[in-house]
């Protein structure tokens, strides 16, 4: 069914409930309420297993969903999105907060909340100055590779959990030789118990889509580690988890100083900020209404400071809880409020019920939701049609295993940029032919056939001409130069360049004067109107005819000779 897409204008632009709540149609009241439900039974074992591998209390992860649902509900402009704590922003903070608190767990709590405030900051500044785009720079092969590591590295601390063992080590590698080492302490109940979880959920997600399977498997973990006092059998459970919903208090600042904090929420932020839009996008399209990307920097600020005031640690739309959402029916946000209100009826009157709750089952449930970031497919169809995206999605995903999942996102990051510049660096510059008995010209090195130009070299950039690239170009026309012979003029094609800097301008002279030197003339053709100006402006018009820049490449050589022509 399609939603209402009205325009958003004024305030309903900064206050998206003020557009959806308008239309809202009593007729899906049901389907907001079932998803609601629906994707609390979702969250509960999910969020209890992220708090862990944050390595905070299992009621931390709850608050997420609570108050950033609330949050998000009110300046969000998705209206299936769903908001809680994630596996990779779980493991960034557990990657990084540990070495601030010193030991303190308090502290630690104190400083994740301090970091979801800090992520609230930086998507109002944002929002603020409208960077939306410079997230988009981080490539999807980039994604494909650090989602690849994050997925190997939340897997492998998991493994300690699932084995009954202790584990340790600083990153993916040196984990697997902690846990390599300790295999033969493994507690096999443990093991039983995780392994029989795992195979359920696995079997659940593909044979039940949509279905509550994991808080199903929680509640019959509970009741055999109940019955079969697994507890007094050496299998770790939860234990005791608080009554009530979560104090609501001002984050305590001074914690950390502000070049220790930010590196940890911008990580987070483009993270959260990625997978969410993305998601969100999918959505929007499904159900025709418009996303404002802008938007939901307001809209993760909110979930986020909304979190920090609940004792919460950074939160995030995440894929796999948006479907959820979605598959249970959610029209609107308005989900998200039913399913904080369930969740809060949870946290008062059922915490009880968790107590046994073994953490090899959550440490499972955490293996079952993160396992599909590791996608190999598309690695493989990077590999066959297009190494230099399967480079950088390796050095994504390696990045992760060795530095961890907060440099390896910010590495990811920066090696999207220069992965954009490399790209830039070197491109194709067609050397053109004349496509016989035509007046058309194309790549020599692309089309059979094509008939070389006699006593002319003409050449197409096909890209803008910048600083990154004219000594790429300047020093590809001469090679070309230098392998021909009886060459009199050289034609520069500039129709399939949107724009030129300084450097291209300056590339352009530095050609007229070594072909000068050598006898060689030189012409500039099909020059878009900002070309001109900057060309003209750079003195090329005394250089060369500028009435021939508006010209076509034809209109120049129609009248000369080519073989076979």
């Amino acid at each position: 069914m399609k939603l209402p897409s009205e325009p958003r204008i004024g305030g309903t632009r900064l206050f998206p409930p003020f557009s959806w709540l308008s239309g809202y149609r009593v007729a899906w009241l049901p389907s907001d309420t079932v998803a609601g439900v629906t994707l609390a039974a979702y969250a509960i074992p999910v969020s209890l297993a992220y708090a862990a591998l944050a390595g905070l209390p299992p009621q931390i992860g709850v608050y997420g969903y609570i108050l950033g649902g609330i949050g998000y509900a009110l300046l969000g402009s998705s209206r299936q999105l769903a908001i809680g704590p994630t596996s990779a922003i779980s493991l960034m903070i557990a990657g990084t907060v540990g070495s601030l608190a010193a030991g303190d767990p308090v502290r630690y709590a104190q400083i994740a909340s301090l970091v979801a405030c800090a992520v609230a900051l930086l998507c109002l500044i944002a929002w603020l100055f409208k960077l939306s785009t410079l997230v988009r720079l981080v490539s999807d092969s980039i994604l494909v590779g650090f989602k690849a590591g994050a997925g190997l590295t939340i897997i492998m601390s998991q493994l300690p959990s699932l084995f009954g063992i202790l584990g340790g080590g600083r990153n993916f590698f040196d984990r697997g030789f902690h846990i390599a080492g300790q295999l033969g302490d493994t507690n096999l109940l443990v093991l039983a118990v995780g392994a029989v979880a795992l195979v359920l959920l696995l079997l659940g997600e593909r044979l039940l889509p949509g279905r509550p399977v994991g808080i199903t498997i929680v509640a019959l973990s509970i009741v055999v580690a109940t019955l079969l006092g697994l507890p007094a059998m050496g299998v770790p459970v939860t234990g005791k988890i608080p009554e009530g919903l979560p104090t609501l208090a001002v984050p305590t600042f001074g914690l950390v100083e502000p070049e220790e904090l930010f590196p940890i929420a911008a990580g987070c932020l483009l993270l959260a900020y990625i997978e969410g839009v993305s998601a969100a996008r999918s959505f929007a399209a499904k159900y025709g209404y418009a996303l404002d990307v802008r938007q939901e920097f307001l809209g993760l600020g909110a979930a986020n400071l909304a979190a920090a005031f609940g004792q919460g640690y950074p939160v995030a739309g995440g894929l796999s809880q948006s479907a959820v959402n979605d598959n249970a029916g959610a029209r609107t946000p308005l989900a998200l409020v039913i399913c904080s209100v369930t969740l809060a009826l949870c946290l008062l009157f059922f915490t009880g019920l968790l107590t046994n709750l073994p953490k090899t089952v959550l440490a499972a449930i955490v293996f079952a939701a993160v396992y599909r970031l590791v996608d190999i497919p598309a690695l493989w169809r990077m590999w066959k049609v297009s190494r230099i995206d399967f480079y950088a999605a390796a050095i994504a995903l390696i990045a992760v295993l060795l530095l961890g999942i907060l440099q390896g996102v910010l590495l990811a990051a920066v090696a999207s940029v220069f992965l954009l510049l490399a790209r830039a660096s070197r491109p194709n510059i067609a050397f053109l032919g004349r496509l016989p008995g035509t007046g058309r010209y194309s790549d020599s090195a692309r089309h059979e056939g094509v008939e070389p130009l006699i006593g002319v070299i003409a050449f197409r950039p096909e890209a803008s001409l910048l600083y990154i690239n004219a000594e790429t170009i300047l020093a590809a026309v001469l090679k070309a130069l230098a392998k021909s012979v009886d060459i009199r003029l050289v034609v520069c094609d500039l129709s399939a360049s949107p724009y030129i800097d300084l450097a291209g301008a300056r590339m352009l002279h530095d050609l007229y004067d070594e072909l000068a030197s050598r006898h060689v003339a030189l012409c500039i053709v099909g020059a878009h109107a900002q070309l001109r100006d900057l060309l003209r402006a750079e003195g090329l018009a005394e250089k060369t005819d500028s009435t021939q820049w508006l010209r076509t490449l034809d209109s120049v050589l129609g009248g000369r000779d080519a073989k076979g022509g």
